[in-house]
């Protein structure tokens, strides 16, 4: 109890004066530039470096990451247009209802779990989680061409819904977009192609997020929003330059070879965030 008590006033006295702008935006940056490569938001990597760099308490941390998040999602669409229109995104509008069905709910769950944990206890949730994305990174990710959805009918609508909540508790337990999770469930239960997948997982996060976000926002961490605006605003501008970048050199690194790289830096941070 004692350390949920303690951490707003740590933010007070750290606050926007205490973390470098150069720091948060070039940060912000690498860590967009990688989620830019593999198709994901980075807020993944951008979590242990706000606990662990940044020294921010857990729930803060998940807080700021979501917000930041929001931006790049937001982003992220306009920036894949060029490769998957809009339309043909808004096309596959019964696979997005069927997820956020799931998702919203999951994600209220979670936050307002989040708010209850000890900040010891979230620091070993996230750490788990990020381990286990580690292992879909490597294992589900580079999932390759459609091969055709793995159920239909009533089957496949409740697949989805059961997926969309565990997406949405896991999203906002640690403030992501849940790309690294959604991908692999459109491919492979919706047999959605591999770039549309990515489209539609933004499609499904943006309004899971900001109900993640909403439920956050009752509780009174959500004030280091406001204590870093500054930091907040300078990560999320590296943030999203990064990924612009990293989606332009989309095709440079293979995903054979990138994937485990990346589940590597996850599984260190897994390390790190557990050891706080």
């Amino acid at each position: 109890m004692s350390d949920r008590l303690t951490a707003p006033t740590f933010a007070r006295e750290v606050g926007d004066a205490g973390r470098s702008s150069p720091a948060a935006f070039g940060g912000g940056a690498v860590i967009g530039a990688l989620g830019g490569l593999i198709g994901l938001g980075g807020a993944e990597f951008r979590l242990p470096l706000l606990i662990g760099t940044f020294r921010f308490a857990a729930l803060q941390a998940v807080i700021l990451n979501k917000a930041m998040s929001l931006s790049v999602v937001a982003s992220a669409l306009p920036f894949r247009a060029a490769t998957v229109p809009c339309a043909a995104v808004a096309a596959h509008w019964p696979i997005i209802v069927n997820l956020l069905a799931g998702s919203l709910l999951g994600a209220w769950f979670g936050a307002g779990w989040a708010t209850r944990l000890a900040s010891q206890t979230l620091y070993r949730v996230i750490a788990v989680l990020l381990l286990g994305i580690a292992v879909v990174l490597v294992l589900g990710h580079d999932t390759g061409p459609a091969s055709g959805a793995m159920l239909t009918g009533a089957a496949q609508m409740i697949a989805g819904v059961g997926a969309g909540f565990v997406i949405g508790i896991v999203a906002a337990l640690l403030g992501v977009a849940g790309g690294e999770l959604l991908i692999p469930t459109l491919v492979l239960l919706f047999g959605a192609d591999i770039k549309l997948a990515g489209s539609l997982s933004l499609a499904v996060s943006l309004p899971t997020m900001l109900v993640g976000f909403k439920r956050y926002s009752r509780d009174r961490s959500f004030v280091v929003l406001g204590e870093n605006r500054r930091f907040v605003l300078v990560m999320a501008a590296g943030s999203i330059c990064g990924s612009f970048i990293g989606g332009r050199l989309l095709g440079l690194a293979p995903n054979a070879a990138l994937s485990p790289l990346l589940a590597v830096i996850l599984i260190l941070s897994a390390v790190k965030v557990w050891r706080q």
